[in-house]
This record gives C-alpha cells, sequence and structure tokens, in this order.
C-alpha cells in the first residue's frame, strides 16, 4: 500500500515577498552586494531631504515662529495657497475658478460612468466644457458675471488652461498635418513638410516671443490681441509640428494590407482615413503621443518669458513676500510637486489606454 503524503505549505522563503526579497534582491551573492550599495546610496540621498522636509519642519502660519524650525516652513504654501492656485484673479471672484474646476470634475466623473461613457449628450456637454469653463473664469457676454481680464489669470489654473487647450487644438491640427505630409498632393504635401520642418527647427521660447512681440507689430495700431490667446497660438503651432511626426509614425507603421482591404471594398479616402487607418494609427502611437501632452505641460512654464504668470512664476513672485522673503525651497518643492501629479496622472492614463485597446 502507497504511503500518503500529507500537504504541505511551500517553503516561505520560496514565496511572498520573502521570496521575492531572496530571488531579486539577495541572491545571488553579487545582487545582495548590489542592494546593500544602492539602500545606502538612497538613504544618504533621502536623509537630507526627510530631515528638511518633516522631522524639523513647521506648519505655522507665523513667519516669526516658523523661523525657529531649521526646516521647511510649510505655512508659507498654506498662507499663498489661493495665490499659488489662481495668480493675483481677483479675491471677491475666486469662487469661479472653484466652479469651473467643478464643471470639468462633474464631467470626468460622468465619463467614469460606464452607462454614460460613449453616449452623445455626454460628448456635447464636454464639447461645450471649455465654452462654459471660459464664460466662467472671465465673464461678460450674457453671463451677468463681471470680467476679469486675461491678465489676472495665473498659478495653476493659467497652466492648466495653457496646456488643455494646447492638447485639445494641437491634436486635430497634427492629423492633419500628418496626413498631407504622407499624402500624394504635392501642393499639400509641400505646405505641411514646410511647416513642420520650419516649426521644428525654432525654439518654443523663439515663437513666443513672436506671438507676444513681434505679431503686435504687423497688426493695425486700433487692433490688439489678448496675450493668453496668442501664447496659447504659440504653443499649440509649436506641438501640433512634434506630434504631427509622431501620428506619421503611426500611419507609416500600418501595412498595405490595410489600405488595400479598404480600397477593395470600395471605400474613398476618408472612409478609409477614419474608420481603417487613423484608429489604428493613433492606437500606435499613444506613448509618443502622451509623452507630447507632458511635454506640454511642462514647456508652459516657458510663458513666463512673455509676461504670463504661470504656477512655475507664481512661484518665483511669492517668495518675494516680505512676509515669507526667501521661502525659494518650499516653492520649488510645491511646484515641483504638482508637476510631478500632473504629469503621472498622464502617465498612468496612457498606460491604461494601451492596455484597453491592445486587447482590440
Amino acid at each position: 500500500m502507497a504511503e500518503i503524503i500529507k500537504d504541505r505549505r511551500p517553503p516561505v522563503t520560496k514565496t511572498g515577498v520573502l521570496g521575492w526579497i531572496r530571488s531579486n534582491l539577495l541572491f545571488p551573492w553579487y545582487n545582495a552586494l548590489l542592494t546593500v550599495v544602492a539602500g545606502w546610496a538612497i538613504f544618504s540621498a533621502v536623509k537630507p531631504f526627510v530631515q528638511w522636509a518633516i522631522l524639523n519642519a513647521s506648519i505655522t502660519l507665523d513667519p516669526t515662529v516658523a523661523k525657529q524650525y531649521s526646516g521647511a516652513a510649510w505655512g508659507f504654501v498654506r498662507d499663498m495657497w489661493p495665490v499659488f492656485m489662481v495668480g493675483i484673479y481677483p479675491e471677491e471672484h475666486r469662487w469661479r475658478p472653484a466652479v469651473a474646476l467643478l464643471i470639468v470634475l462633474a464631467l470626468i466623473m460622468l465619463t467614469l460612468v460606464r452607462k454614460f461613457r460613449g453616449t452623445k449628450w455626454l460628448y456635447t456637454l464636454w464639447g461645450l466644457s471649455p465654452v462654459a469653463v471660459y464664460l466662467v473664469i472671465h465673464g461678460g457676454f450674457f453671463t451677468g458675471l463681471e470680467v476679469v481680464d486675461t491678465h489676472y489669470w495665473g498659478g495653476l489654473m493659467l497652466t492648466l488652461i495653457l496646456a488643455s487647450v494646447a492638447m485639445l487644438f494641437s491634436f486635430p491640427i497634427s492629423v492633419l498635418l500628418a496626413l498631407g505630409r504622407t499624402s500624394d498632393m504635392p501642393i499639400i504635401k509641400s505646405f505641411c513638410v514646410a511647416y513642420i520642418e520650419l516649426v521644428r527647427g525654432v525654439p518654443l521660447i523663439t515663437i513666443l516671443f513672436m506671438a507676444s512681440v513681434v505679431l503686435p507689430l504687423f497688426l493695425p495700431t486700433d487692433m490688439e490681441l489678448d496675450k493668453v490667446l496668442r501664447a496659447m497660438v504659440g504653443i499649440t503651432m509649436f506641438f501640433s509640428a512634434y506630434l504631427a511626426e509622431n501620428i506619421r509614425g503611426g500611419l507609416q507603421g500600418l501595412g498595405n494590407g490595410q489600405y488595400e482591404a479598404a480600397d477593395a471594398i470600395g471605400m474613398g479616402y476618408w472612409q478609409k482615413t477614419l474608420l481603417i487607418v487613423l484608429p489604428q494609427a493613433l492606437r500606435i502611437v499613444i506613448p509618443p503621443m502622451v509623452n507630447n501632452f507632458i511635454g506640454i505641460l511642462k514647456d508652459t512654464s516657458l510663458v513666463g518669458i512673455v509676461g504670463l504668470v504661470d504656477l512655475l512664476q507664481i512661484a518665483f513672485a511669492t517668495t518675494s513676500n516680505p512676509k515669507w522673503f526667501g521661502r525659494l525651497e518650499e516653492a520649488y518643492v510645491f511646484v515641483a510637486l504638482w508637476y510631478w501629479i500632473l504629469c503621472y496622472s498622464l502617465s498612468r492614463y496612457s498606460q491604461h489606454l494601451e492596455k484597453k485597446y491592445a486587447s482590440k
């Protein structure tokens, strides 16, 4: 009679957290050595920051008390929070950016509900949302709200507005540029190639400078373009060229069979492009497109050169406040945290899109 062997649990050193640590960090011997060296380097780098940012920090709103601590004075960020968020937007109207933010958050929440996703009314609301946000923040027209000119806009609000508008409008422009560059029509192809190569050949600072300083010289004296609008146009033009090259890579990555199959069933150019080519090409270039969007978000900080006060410029401005003079480190850390949150959110959404469309 065969001996019955009782079930036994696997050894703890082979499974679970201990197993992962042993196989990835401690085995073989040179992995253990690298783990110790890397741990020491990380600890040495992080320790001073932890002491400054947490252990020796203060959160008091009294600058005199904050000076008694050797660490960060986070009370500075608490005190200047509204300025970081909306810049010099009039204090009595600061509820309006909050309402605009609630509009966007409400639409995001509706989009997360599966049964609402893809409905026409939700697309309509998203299409109208930029107009609604502008009317709430700017005022005037039929709203009955007092007008707040764009030179009062600033802080994180201005950064998000510039980045959102640039992403929204650069995408369709870049699709047209990519299609034009890959087309067989010589005039359209030449125009698209010239635009892309010209814009990519100059830095963004140059385009912002030309849009802000040089362009008004060619306009009639009684015609004045809004400074924020000029920055939006400059950033959109610049990133359209870069995004177009990413999309062109996706178009050229498709096999000829896709084009031939669409031609075989009698599809016209736009049917073939919109239903067959673009969905597949855009799916291929999701990572580089999101990489460009992250670049747009970070490069909005360059608008400071044309006199706009975005989140980074607000950080400089707040540190010159006599009450909290010289608190530049806290401002830098706070701004860096916001940029990291926004960029990481875009990155995670990109990974979600890659998984979602890769399964189809």
